[in-house]
């Protein structure tokens, strides 16, 4: 038996969800999870079906079958395989904790990903990256040589085929090019307060404003510096007996699973862009206990 995803966005009309039902039905598919989504506002439909195949049918049986409906209802489609893991390459800089996180989460099972490379611009994390076996790759940047270290950067994603990157607390700017190329495919995680601060020592400047609250999200990248769709966010209240360093502690942890969150959402093809905004289906419960170690 092989389970599938297929995801689907076209315009909003009537006789999608049957069209749909009724093509897996004749395939002797069963559906097991269905979400979906009528944006009003920009005349969008968003699904989300998982379904099995009894038969044992192969994606390339699945796509060529679909493909009359698809030009029916204008769909921009895919089928996803569930059994093929996400290549993902990680990057990161001199904060490591959503990293830590990351490869914690992949190694017992909760985020079936494979992750084919970590990208650093030093060298802190090496020895913990290779200790799990995976490829590390120090690609220094300056202001000097940032064309060089993009391209760099570039032919590694290329190289492993990745198909996500994330950016684990990775704090240099990436070029619009870049973000244009892989649009809908780099996922950032910045900290996120009420009221906001920029800068230097964010989590400082929330202590000494003694804000109540403190958060993070996460979002996808576009040429507009920590303003792509978001995909994730969450906070968590502080106190005035709180220290600066409780903040850091904290906001950290808070990081680490907004991160989590989105990156979960995302290898599971729960994440739509929707223009500047996203559409998110949540996951089946259960879903982060359920996942199996790869």
């Amino acid at each position: 038996m092989s389970k599938f995803t297929l995801t689907v966005i076209c315009p909003t009309t009537r006789g999608i969800v049957a069209a749909i039902s009724k093509y897996l039905a004749d395939k002797g598919c069963n559906i097991t999870d269905s979400s979906q989504f009528d944006d009003t506002a920009t005349e969008k439909f968003f699904m989300r079906v998982s379904f099995e195949s009894l038969d044992g049918l192969h994606k390339d049986q699945l796509d060529a079958g679909f493909a009359d409906i698809a030009k029916e209802f204008e769909m921009d489609f895919a089928f996803h395989d569930e059994t093929e893991k996400m290549k993902v390459v990680i990057m990161v800089s001199r904060f490591g904790h959503c990293l830590n996180d990351l490869l914690y989460r992949w190694r017992i099972g909760a985020l079936p990903i494979d992750i084919v490379a970590v990208i650093s611009n030093h060298m802190e994390y090496q020895k913990v990256v290779v200790n799990h076996d995976i490829p590390f790759h120090c690609i220094k940047v300056t202001k000097e040589n940032k064309p060089e270290a993009e391209a760099a950067l570039m032919r590694v994603v290329e190289d492993t085929e990745a198909e996500l990157i994330v950016l684990a607390r990775y704090m240099q700017v990436l070029s619009d090019e870049m973000c244009q190329k892989m649009s809908g495919r780099i996922i950032n995680i910045h900290h996120s307060f009420l009221p906001s601060f920029k800068g230097a020592n964010p989590y400082k400047q929330a202590y000494e404003r003694g804000v109540k609250l403190i958060g993070a999200t996460s979002h996808y990248v576009t040429a507009d510096l920590d303003e792509g769709p978001i995909i994730e966010q969450d906070t968590i209240r502080v106190t005035h007996a709180q220290s600066a360093n409780d903040y850091v502690s904290l906001g950290r942890d808070v990081e680490s699973q907004v991160l989590a969150r989105a990156v979960h959402a995302h290898i599971h093809h729960r994440s739509f862009l929707n223009g500047n905004k996203t559409v998110v289906f949540p996951a089946s419960p259960g879903a982060y206990a359920s996942e199996r170690m790869g």
